[in-house]
């Protein structure tokens, strides 16, 4: 007889997961950048060693610090909501997804480097936020990704076991994070690869004999 691997929740990163706002937020802190220290990350080193960083973070590599790395901060912030605001339309294909897990009695939730503000504004105007039983952002933990604090933390929340989780990511840090708890993973390539069909062929490949 064959049985479910009992997976009760899919925590999902938010960028490249259940939105592309990639370039969202690499431009808006290029321009927040070339406003305040006069310097851009060119798309090569934003891939390979910034994708998936909170600002801070990226701006601790960045050698910006004080109040200069504050007003960097603020006008990121600022910039990236004006963007969600002017690209972020509504994602049927991920509303067809979250209402098939939900059918499924699978709980959904997101959990993001970014901060509670933009990541709520994204998914709110994508039509997903309603469907997430909360957000858990960088400013609900001490160490974000790569540290696997903010997944355990979701999953103390969901009152789950790691294995009854699977967990979503796309880039190398998110990743580390996710294996790092014990989960089950799932590597995608983009927003675009998360689906009805993609999520049912993961679930399916968890059936035990």
């Amino acid at each position: 007889m064959r049985k479910l691997n009992r997976i009760k929740a899919i925590l999902y990163d938010l960028d490249g997961v259940l939105v592309d706002a990639c370039d969202w937020h690499y431009h808006s802190l290029n321009r927040a950048l070339k406003e305040v220290v006069n310097t851009t990350i060119n798309r090569n080193d934003h891939m390979t060693t910034y994708n998936g960083l909170p600002t801070r973070s990226k701006l601790k590599l960045l050698n910006v610090f004080g109040d200069e790395a504050e007003e960097v901060w603020k006008k990121k912030q600022k910039y990236t909501i004006e963007v969600i605001n002017e690209m972020a339309h509504n994602a049927p294909e991920k509303r067809r997804l979250h209402e098939l897990t939900k059918m499924l009695g699978i709980k959904s939730c997101c959990v993001t480097n970014a901060i509670r503000e933009t990541a709520e504004l994204m998914l709110k105007k994508t039509g997903q936020l309603e469907y997430m039983e909360f957000v858990v952002s960088n400013e609900d933990v001490e160490d974000n990704k790569p540290s696997p604090e903010c997944y355990m933390l979701a999953m103390t929340k969901l009152k789950l076991l790691p294995r009854e989780c699977l967990i979503i990511e796309d880039s190398p840090k998110g990743i580390q994070s996710a294996e790092a708890t014990g989960a089950h993973v799932l590597e995608v390539g983009n927003a675009k690869q998360v689906h009805c069909n993609s999520i049912k062929d993961a679930l399916m490949g968890m059936i035990e004999l």
